[in-house]
């Protein structure tokens, strides 16, 4: 696969870079012109609906299925060369261990495959939440195995940890423990995450960063603390029943009439009436707003898009 990334720009600042990406199957394109940064160190949100390309997009970062089109780094190294494999782990839904190996056995099994391992940090996880280490895997609790496989995942020492939806089949105090587990092991490692979740105010509480993609695109890329105060949430009266006219100075993301006021999601191009009522959206309106409207036009912060580095509607 061609290397078309400018030479320079490459480096430990960014875990993830796509350019050009897309993947076709028999029935159409899972993922198509997907191109980004995820800088290193931060904590990313993959958000979207189902069939949107999430899991695609872990599958081309993690070498399990090759690209139709475009490229792909992980910290600087393509995905097509061997040398990128110690760089990242993934843990996907189904967190496929030996349910006949003993807990011991599977850190065992981590030291044997990867060089680097830190045999201290995996025990340390499976230690800290009283998990026997001469238990059989098949017969742990969920939130035993999730904490298991978070210990093969870190004790690679992975620089990206690759997560698709790890935490869904957990109870809410298990998905509590492996939030918490998750956040102060990436913390304390200096780990890039990049997880895809359904939960959004879970992801309100944990990602620093947002993936969002719909119809298999990307529709949103960036800071949190700047992709949300760059919407706002407006009220106003609609004297002829259509808000359209005195919306139209604006990006809309979505918009609904009630009686005769209306409520919109919007991007302020410029001032806002002083008759309206404005309010800044919780991080979880603004992913539901999006998902709910995938035509909306695409939003980048600064860094978040390849080509340039300025926010801006696609």
């Amino acid at each position: 696969m061609a290397d078309a990334f400018t030479p320079g720009t490459t480096s430990g600042a960014w875990a993830l870079e796509v350019r050009g990406l897309g993947k076709r199957y028999r029935r159409g394109w899972a993922l198509r012109d997907c191109s980004f940064r995820l800088p290193a160190g931060r904590i990313c949100g993959l958000v979207g609906p189902n069939g949107a390309g999430k899991s695609t997009l872990l599958k081309l970062a993690t070498r399990q299925i090759q690209p139709s089109e475009g490229q792909l780094r992980v910290c600087g190294v393509s995905v097509d060369d061997p040398a990128v494999l110690p760089r990242f782990a993934f843990l996907g839904q189904d967190k496929p261990l030996f349910k006949r190996f003993t807990v011991a056995e599977t850190l065992r099994m981590g030291s044997e495959l990867n060089p680097g391992w830190d045999a201290a940090a995996a025990e340390r996880i499976v230690r800290s939440g009283q998990v026997p280490m001469d238990a059989r895997v098949g017969s742990l609790s969920g939130g035993q195995r999730t904490r298991v496989a978070f210990a093969l995942a870190f004790g690679k020492r992975p620089d990206l940890l690759l997560l698709d939806e790890p935490m869904s089949d957990l109870d809410p105090l298990a998905r509590h423990d492996m939030s918490a587990l998750l956040m102060s092991e990436a913390v304390e490692r200096g780990t890039t995450v990049l997880m895809s979740s359904h939960m959004l105010s879970e992801l309100e509480d944990m990602c620093d960063y947002l993936l969002v993609l719909a119809d298999g695109r990307i529709r949103m890329a960036g800071d949190a603390d700047a992709l949300v105060p760059a919407h706002a949430l407006v009220t106003g009266l609609a004297t002829d029943g259509d808000p359209a006219g005195l919306l139209a100075p604006h990006t809309v993301i979505e918009s609904r009439v009630q009686g005769r006021q209306f409520h919109a999601l919007v991007r302020p191009n410029g001032p806002l009436p002083s008759d309206w009522v404005v309010a800044e959206p919780s991080l979880e309106e603004v992913l539901l707003a999006h998902l709910r409207s995938p035509d909306a036009p695409a939003l980048f912060t600064p860094g978040a898009r390849i080509e340039d580095e300025g926010i801006h509607a696609a």
